[in-house]
């Protein structure tokens, strides 16, 4: 295993350290010493064996250059990890597979919903909602026997761009306005349950220290927060892996199935048809068709 992984680049590409201090670029432009421990733990996150990640985190090592930007070592990893696994390396590229559904049209708000659904709730997305003292647009309704949530889903199309305490303050100000009144959702008169703000990239650390002390009016899911139950857990959980993390199927395909409103792998696993109005061939959809089965 080892072996192939370290094959995946040649030796006349490895570029030696110029010191021990290593710093790399951050996708907000910032720059930091690179921590190997980041990359460990996105790794392993993903299902890789210890093994595996000793062995990409040595390749990397070998490999990196001063000011080496996090994105460009991100592709170096997950084509090792690819080399190695493809099931993983689509569990490890899923943020970026979910940056990708926004210029396709498709809504933050309906996957997040689906998510819910996925968990046994019903769902309505676009809600006007009126509070105690105005009327407040809700992206997603969801809703139980046991619970009632609203949520304001935030998404970014940009690594680096972070939901900060201002979205946190707002958001947390519009849940208690809505706090004070009752809404009929599921045949029944209820009491808004828990508020959540749902971002697919970070907050930051202002935003989760005043998150924190809210309590269910304010229930904070970001793509790595909290630590058990952030967004990425939630995603596998659901197995609502989107079509552009599939590394089998072009740039071309994924583009002409968004525009028909085609979004998620086990849209295609439930109509494997739609795989021939996009032109793939027998052994080209049968690639995809095991991709999505080992997912």
């Amino acid at each position: 295993m080892d072996t192939e992984i370290k094959d995946v680049i040649e030796p006349s590409d490895i570029l030696k350290p110029k010191s021990e201090s290593i710093f790399v670029i951050k996708a907000d432009g910032t720059r930091e010493p690179f921590d190997s421990t980041k990359l460990e733990q996105s790794l392993k996150h993903a299902g890789a064996s210890s093994s595996t990640v000793e062995a990409i985190i040595s390749n990397i090592k070998d490999s990196i250059i001063d000011d080496m930007t996090t994105h460009d070592i991100y592709i170096r990893a997950f084509e090792l990890l690819h080399k190695e696994d493809r099931r993983m390396s689509v569990t490890y590229s899923l943020r970026r597979a979910i940056m990708e559904l926004g210029p396709s049209g498709f809504a933050f708000e309906d996957y997040v919903a689906e998510i819910f659904r996925q968990k046994g709730f019903e769902t309505l997305t676009d809600q006007k909602v009126r509070g105690k003292y105005v009327e407040h647009e809700i992206d997603v309704v969801a809703w139980n026997d046991q619970k009632l949530i609203m949520v304001e889903a935030k998404f970014h199309n940009q690594l680096g761009v972070k939901s900060d305490l201002k979205i946190a303050l707002y958001v947390k100000e519009r849940f208690d306005d809505l706090s004070e009144m009752t809404f009929n959702y599921g045949g029944k008169e209820r009491k808004l349950d828990e508020g959540w703000l749902v971002t697919n990239t970070k907050f930051t650390t202002t935003a989760i220290e005043y998150g924190s002390h809210q309590g269910n009016r304010l229930v904070m899911i970001g793509w790595n927060y909290p630590v058990h139950g952030n967004l990425h857990d939630m995603i596998l959980e659901a197995k609502l892996h989107p079509l552009t993390c599939l590394v089998n199927l072009s740039g071309f395909a994924k583009k002409e199935l968004l525009a028909q409103g085609v979004v998620l792998c086990k849209t295609i696993a439930e109509n494997q048809g739609l795989l021939d109005t996009v032109g793939l061939t027998e052994d080209e959809k049968q690639k995809v068709l095991e991709e999505i089965k080992a997912l």
